[in-house]
C-alpha cells in the first residue's frame, strides 16, 4: 500500500516525521490533488475540517477513492476520514494509531458492531444489496448464508430475512441479497507468440457466459512458463501462475493435441494449466475454446487453497514490523498466536477475521491447529513476536507441515529482539556473535553449558535469551562464570528489558559487575567480545574497517 502524508504547520511535519511514509510539506490541497490517483492513501496532519474541504470535491466512491486518514497536530487520534473498508482507511487508521501511540477513530458502523464488512469480506467478490443487508444485520437480523459451492465464509448465518449467497455462477443478486464470488474459478490460457493482449480476454468473456459463470469467481491465471509474462496473460489483471512444459504433459485432459505437442512439448496448455493451477480434485468446467490467436480453459477448485504465513511480528512497536508482516496480518482469514503476540498485531486485525488465543507453552497445539486450517482451506497467519526462525514457531511448522497434508508455508521475517537490542546498546554484534537461550525447559543444561564454553573460547559476543524468571534463577550467574573464564572482567555487558515496548529499560555494565537479580524474562543480555569497547555511552564491537 503506497501512503504518503501531507502536513502544513512545523508541529504536523514531527508528526509526519513518526511515520514510515512518503512525507510532503505544505501546500496540502495541491498536493493531495496533484496525487489523489497515485497513491493508495493519504496521512493528512491537520485539522479534520480542513481535510474534508480538501477532499470532498475528489470523492467518487469507496471502491475507487484513497484511504484518507485524518492525525491532529498532537498525535492524540487518527481518524478514518474516508475510503472505509473498500479503501482501507479503517486498517490504516489502525496502523497510524499503533506507529503514534494514538487512539484510532474508525466510525463505521459494522467494525463498530465486530460486524463483518459484507463490502469488503476477506478473499471475495461482493455485489448486491451491501448496504440494505448490512442495515438489517446491524438491526440484529443476521442473514441466511447460502451456497452453491462447498466454499466457507468468515460468519455464520441467521434466518434472514437478508440472504447471502455464495457462488461462482452469474447470478444477479435482487433487493434484500448479496452475492459473494470466492476466488474458485482458474482460468488456463495457450497463446501463439506474439497474440495481442485482448486476445483471450474476449474468448474468456464468452466462454464463462455461455457456461454461466461469473468473471468475479475468476482468482489465478495459469499458463505453460514461457507465456508467463506475456501481454495476453498479464491483460487479464488476476495472478499469474506458469508451469514447465513437462509438468503440462503430465496432465490428463479431454482434448490433447498433437500439434500443440509437437510445437511447446506437452499436448495441452489451457487445460493442463487451469488443472494444474487448481490443485486436488478440481474439474474443467468450461473445455479447451480456441480463438484466432489464443485458446482458455476454466477449472473449480474443489474448495479454497489454504496457506500458513509464520510472520514475526519485530520486537514490539509497530515502527518495526516489517510491511510484508503487515500484509500476511491483513490478509489472513485467521489469525493465530500466543495471546500477548496477538495483542501486539491487533490494529491488522478486524472482525471479519477469526482470532485463535493460545497460551504460553502450548506451542505444538497451536502449531498443529494452525497447519490443521491451513490443510482445510483457510488462509492462515501465525504470529510471532521477533522473528519467527530465531527461538519461535518456523522450525515447528516445517517440521509437523509434511504429516499435516503439507499446505503451502511462507515464514515472514521480523527484526529479532537481539537486533532491537544492539540496536538499542548500540552495534555490539559488529563482528562475528552468537545468540544462545539459557531455557533448559527444552535443552538440556549440558548442551547449553558446553555452548556457552564455545562462545567464551571463541570470543564471540552473545546476545543471552530467556536469561532469567522466577522458577530459572541460578543459570545466567552460571553463563557469567563460564564467560569470565575467558573473558575480561571489564567486558561490557548492556541489559536491555522491553526492547521498543512500553517500559523499555537499558543498562550498561561489565561481566564482572552484572547484577542477575536486575534480569527478568522479558530482558535480553548482550555480552561483548574482548574487543568490544565502549564510545561514549555505546557498545561497539569494532569489524575492522580501515
Amino acid at each position: 500500500m503506497k501512503v504518503m502524508t501531507v502536513s502544513v504547520t512545523e508541529a504536523g511535519r514531527a508528526v509526519a516525521r513518526r511515520l514510515p511514509f512518503e512525507a510532503v510539506h505544505g501546500r496540502l490541497g495541491d498536493t493531495v490533488r496533484a496525487r489523489w490517483r497515485e497513491v493508495d492513501g493519504f496521512v493528512l496532519c491537520c485539522a479534520a475540517g480542513v481535510a474534508v474541504r480538501v477532499v470532498a470535491p475528489l470523492l467518487a466512491g469507496k471502491h475507487d477513492d484513497p484511504a484518507v486518514v485524518c492525525v491532529d497536530e498532537a498525535a492524540r487520534f487518527a481518524i478514518a476520514l474516508c475510503g472505509g473498508h473498500a479503501g482501507g482507511a479503517n486498517a490504516l487508521a489502525r496502523e497510524v494509531a499503533a506507529l503514534l501511540g494514538a487512539q484510532p477513530v474508525v466510525t463505521t458502523a459494522t467494525d463498530a458492531a465486530a460486524i463483518p464488512a459484507l463490502d469488503a469480506p476477506l478473499g471475495f467478490v461482493a455485489r448486491g444489496d451491501v448496504a440494505g443487508v448490512s442495515r438489517r444485520w446491524l438491526d440484529g437480523q443476521v442473514p441466511v448464508v447460502e451456497g452453491t459451492l462447498p466454499w466457507p465464509v468468515p460468519f455464520e448465518g441467521g434466518s434472514g430475512p437478508g440472504r447471502v449467497l455464495v457462488t461462482d455462477e452469474a447470478v444477479d443478486p435482487g433487493a434484500g441479497e448479496v452475492a459473494l464470488h470466492p476466488p474458485s474459478l482458474v482460468v488456463g490460457i495457450g497463446a501463439s507468440s506474439g497474440a495481442p493482449a485482448g486476445a483471450a480476454a474476449d474468448l474468456l468473456t464468452s466462454a464463462l457466459a455461455g457456461a454461466g459463470l461469473s468473471g468475479h469467481a475468476v482468482g489465478v491465471v495459469a499458463t505453460i512458463d514461457r507465456r508467463a509474462g506475456d501481454a495476453v496473460v498479464t491483460a487479464l489483471g488476476r495472478p499469474v501462475r506458469s508451469f514447465p512444459a513437462a509438468a503440462l504433459a503430465g496432465v490428463a485432459v479431454p482434448n490433447p493435441s498433437d500439434v500443440v505437442a509437437a510445437g511447446v512439448g506437452t499436448p495441452s496448455v489451457a487445460e493442463a494449466a487451469a488443472l494444474l493451477a487448481a490443485g486436488p480434485g478440481a474439474r474443467l468446467v468450461v473445455e479447451k475454446r480456441k480463438g484466432a490467436e489464443a485458446t482458455v480453459a476454466v477449472a473449480r477448485r474443489a474448495g479454497p487453497e489454504g496457506s500458513l504465513a509464520v510472520v514475526g511480528l519485530g520486537p514490539g512497536h509497530p515502527r518495526h514490523r516489517t510491511p510484508a508482516a503487515t500484509t500476511a496480518v491483513r490478509s489472513a482469514e485467521v489469525v493465530i498466536g500466543y495471546g500477548p503476540y496477538v495483542d501486539q498485531c491487533a490494529d491488522l486485525v478486524s472482525p471479519a477475521q477469526v482470532v485463535v488465543r493460545s497460551t504460553i507453552g502450548a506451542e505444538a497445539d497451536r502449531c498443529a491447529e494452525a497447519l490443521r486450517r491451513a490443510g482445510g482451506g483457510a488462509r492462515v497467519a501465525l504470529v510471532c513476536s521477533g522473528d519467527p526462525g530465531v527461538f519461535a514457531m518456523a522450525g515447528l511448522v516445517l517440521e509437523q507441515a509434511p504429516a499435516a497434508g503439507g499446505p503451502p508455508v511462507e515464514v515472514v521475517p521480523g527484526v529479532t529482539a537481539a537486533a532491537a537490542a544492539g540496536a538499542l546498546l548500540g552495534a555490539p554484534f559488529g563482528h562475528d556473535h552468537a545468540f544462545v537461550s539459557l531455557s533448559d525447559l527444552l535443552t538440556p543444561w549440558a548442551v547449553i553449558e558446553a555452548r556457552l564454553r564455545a562462545v567464551a573460547e571463541g570470543d564471540l559476543a552473545v546476545a543471552l535469551y530467556n536469561p532469567r524468571s522466577q522458577r530459572r534463577t541460578w543459570q545466567l550467574d552460571r553463563a557469567r562464570e563460564l564467560l569470565l573464564e575467558a573473558r575480561p572482567p571489564r567486558t561490557p555487558v548492556g541489559i536491555v528489558t522491553d526492547a521498543t515496548r512500553a517500559g523499555e529499560n537499558l543498562r550498561m555494565t561489565t561481566l564482572a559487575e552484572l547484577d542477575t537479580a536486575d534480569v527478568g524474562m522479558l530482558s535480553i543480555v548482550v555480552v561483548g567480545s574482548s574487543s568490544t569497547t565502549l564510545v561514549g555511552s555505546r557498545m561497539v564491537t569494532p569489524r575492522g574497517y580501515r
